[in-house]
Parts: C-alpha cells; structure tokens; sequence
C-alpha cells in the first residue's frame, strides 16, 4: 500500500484521512477538491474552516447541518443581517461550536462577502481568482508532498488580501484547506480513486468571472 493511500473491502483506494469513518468517506468522495462556484457554499467553507480551528473537521462536518440551520443556509445577506442578537441565542445552541468569536467572524464576514460582491460581482469570482498556475502545483502529488503544503505562497497572498478586506478566521493555513476542498487545488493524492475525476471536473469547470 502506498504511504498516504488505504484500500477498502471493495477495493477502493482513497487519501488515508478519507477512509473512515463513513462521514469522511463521503466527503472525500463526493465533495472534497471538486470545483464550486456557488456562494452560498463557498461562504459556508470559509466560516467552518474558521470554526475547525483547534478542532477536528469530523466535529465539524458533523455538526454541519446544524450549522446550516444557524446561520440560514449560509446565505450571504440573511447572516450579513445578523445582530448581537443573533450571537448570544447562538451561544445557547448546542448542536453548533459555541465560540463568541468565531459566530461573530461569521457575522462580520457575511458583510465583508457584501463587499467582495460590489467589487467582483461575486464571491466566487473573487475566490477563483486565487487558483494557483499550473506550474506552481508539483508535478506528483504524495503525501511527503502534501506535508510541505499546509499554506503556499497563493494560500498566503489569499490570506493578506482577505485580511486587508476586514475578514477574520481566514489564516493561510484555514484559507489552503478552503481552497482544497473547494477545488481551487486538486489535493487527492496519486493513486487516490477520486483524483482523476476531481481533475476531470476541474478541466471542465467554467471558472467565474468579475
């Protein structure tokens, strides 16, 4: 077995993180590293990859759903709507992380995302425009490769420039997983089943634009 790689009863080989439990082996298959444009969703990765921090992804896409209910779906102008309110009632929800700091990054950057959209039209166009050049991505990618990536130099530009914007929670290492999960990168790992067809929907994907 390759060193990053697992092999399942049916034979399929994934990354190693997503190979159990079933929670990440449906994210790893059907979610993780394949290109999305849709605001709503891309809103939703920054913030939980903010609420992540100190934390692991499993509690968070666990608690997913719940989140979505929290926070409307993840809809920009609902959540930018949000007031101190809206925090202390969050502070008595249980089924989310109930961490004043990270809820009112939320808030803030639902009102940040308001702003990105006047300039670019879009959150999606302003996140895509952060898609490292093929020829900064390395040439095969093992999980020693992988290990020396926890932020790059675009994951950092990302970062300086969310932050400049007023954003909050978006750290280079927080912004390099959003930008793996959101298929900014493809970051399965050669021999992984899913690799080849996150690429095939990267090729095919029709990047947004301001």
């Amino acid at each position: 077995m390759k060193k990053g790689l697992s092999t399942d009863d049916a034979g399929v080989t994934r990354c190693w993180w997503g190979a159990s439990p079933p929670d990440y082996a449906e994210y790893h298959d059907r979610e993780w590293g394949r290109p999305m444009a849709d605001d709503a969703r891309l809103f939703e990765k920054l913030c939980l990859e903010g609420f992540q921090s100190g934390l692991s992804w499993l509690t968070i896409l666990r608690k997913r759903d719940a989140f979505r209910r929290a926070f409307h779906d993840f809809d920009v102008e609902k959540v930018a709507r949000m007031n101190a309110r809206s925090v202390e009632r969050l502070m008595r929800d249980a089924s989310i992380v109930r961490n004043r700091a990270k809820i009112e990054a939320t808030l803030n950057n639902a009102r940040r995302v308001l702003e990105v959209r006047e300039e670019f039209g879009t959150l999606a166009a302003y996140a895509w425009q952060w898609e490292p050049p093929a020829d900064e991505r390395p040439k095969r990618l093992t999980l020693p490769v992988l290990m020396t990536m926890a932020k790059t130099p675009m994951s950092i530009a990302f970062s300086k420039d969310l932050k400049r914007r007023g954003f909050t929670f978006v750290g280079p290492t927080t912004v390099y997983a959003f930008m793996q999960a959101m298929g900014l990168v493809n970051d399965h790992l050669e021999g992984c089943h899913a690799r080849e067809p996150v690429e095939r929907a990267r090729v095919g994907f029709r990047r947004p634009r301001r």
